[in-house]
């Protein structure tokens, strides 16, 4: 996981600059889900939902995954998705390049 999907993920979390540098893994991302699962679930769902999580998938790993830490496979997804999104722009940035600059807007 590049450092650049955690940051996406963890300014989404609220979290302050100095925490951005202080967490180089992502335990300290599966530290606050776990602490919004807790305390605001609906903060959680907000960012989830603003991140573009797949709602069905979250269910579905954490229906599969029973035995696990919700918050882990919370923030595997998230940054799952993350690198999705980088991966759609790179693609869509590089068809742009593609095109006569008489064609573009």
């Amino acid at each position: 996981m590049e450092t650049q999907d955690i940051n996406a993920v963890a300014l989404a979390l609220g979290l302050s600059a100095e925490e951005e540098n202080f967490y180089a893994d992502k335990q300290l991302l599966i530290e606050k889900v776990n602490e919004l699962i807790v305390t605001d679930f609906e903060k959680l769902v907000g960012i989830l939902y603003r991140l573009d999580v797949n709602e069905n998938k979250i269910k579905g790993f954490l229906d599969q995954h029973t035995n696990k830490d919700a918050a882990e496979i919370i923030v595997n997804l998230m940054l799952e998705r993350e690198l999705e999104k980088r991966k759609s722009r790179r693609q869509y940035s590089r068809r742009d390049n593609d095109i006569d600059e008489n064609e573009k807007w």
